[in-house]
């Protein structure tokens, strides 16, 4: 086999009995790391620390693994101002977050002669949130609906990495300021949890009618 040392040296060549001898000597484990060589590699190593070392870092690669997640807002053409901002409001967070949002225009009885209102409609929409995202699919009809789909200017991993540096700092001025209300800051984290891991941990949100 071919023997790599505890601090990545090469050995060599030896045979299995000069290996065991040298991992007894070093009080170290003998490791296989490459068995479709030929000869195969072997490393000494502390197993269990090895073993360690690469959940952690497992971890650490889930911990910044970005999700894309489209959130869906569906609306009616004929919308009032009021559900109008509300939804705007949605899209808005969504976008923040990273996430694409699949917009729904939805036609009943009449309005389906009128697709213009829902196309206007969208159009306004992208106008408003243009900061944020752009338009990633065009509006489209889909039988009694039309859609379009937004993308995020900010792309995921930035968005995860500004939640965490938000955090961060709210626990800085807690600190700072020891006579806030704790519940208030333990409530702020979860929020950013929340908005972190949207795809991964918090259920679908339901879509939002007119």
């Amino acid at each position: 086999m071919r023997l790599v040392g505890p601090s990545g040296e090469q050995v060599g060549i030896v045979p299995l009995a000069k290996a065991l001898e040298l991992a007894q000597e070093y009080d170290l484990d003998l490791v296989e790391v490459a068995a479709n060589a030929r000869p195969p590699v072997c490393k000494l190593m502390d197993y269990g620390k090895f073993k360690y070392e690469s959940a952690m870092k497992a971890r650490e690669a889930r911990k910044n693994q970005a999700h894309t997640v489209i959130k869906e807002m569906k609306l009616r053409p004929k919308i009032d101002p009021h559900d109008y901002d509300t939804k705007k409001g949605h899209v808005v967070r969504f976008l923040k977050q990273g996430d694409k949002v699949k917009i729904t225009i939805m036609f009943r009885g009449r309005e389906q002669s009128r697709p213009e209102l829902g196309y206007r409609l969208l159009q306004r929409l992208a106008e408003d949130v243009q900061d944020l995202g752009f338009v990633e699919s065009n509006p489209k009809q889909d039988g009694r609906n039309m859609i379009m789909v937004l993308g995020p200017h900010k792309k995921k991993t930035e968005a995860m990495a500004e939640a965490r540096q938000a955090q961060e700092a709210r626990k800085a001025d807690a600190k700072a300021n020891p006579g806030r209300s704790q519940n208030a800051a333990d409530s702020e984290d979860v929020d950013v949890e929340t908005a972190e891991n949207a795809d991964v941990e918090a259920p679908a949100e339901a879509p939002a009618e007119a």
